[in-house]
């Protein structure tokens, strides 16, 4: 079970946009994530008319490390870690470390 999926709120806590929140949009199998709106760069690209694609500068989210983001915490209003507990009919739930409460409902 991965502690963080796609469509969680986080918080990035290390690099240039530290601070910011976002959603998932991806996770990447190499531990790596995509947040929406977070570690935005410039990707030169190359005209393709059999594809309909216009060339130019486009700006597009890239991934960010899966250490350097914390799942955003309603409660507290910060990111928190996250740890995994089975409940007492047998299903793995994600709870957060800092006041156990449960984020899958």
């Amino acid at each position: 079970m991965r502690k963080i999926r796609k469509g969680d709120d986080v918080v990035v806590l290390a690099g240039k946009d530290k601070g910011k929140r976002g959603k998932i949009i991806r996770v990447l199998t190499n531990d790596r994530v995509v947040v929406e709106n977070v570690n935005i760069v410039k990707r030169h690209t190359r005209p393709n008319p059999q594809r309909g694609q216009a060339g130019g500068i486009v700006e597009r989210e890239a991934s960010v490390h899966v250490s350097n983001v914390a799942l955003f915490n309603p409660v507290s209003g910060k990111g928190d870690r996250v740890g995994i507990r089975t409940l007492e009919d047998g299903r793995k739930v994600r709870v957060f470390k800092s006041n156990g409460e449960v984020v899958d409902v």
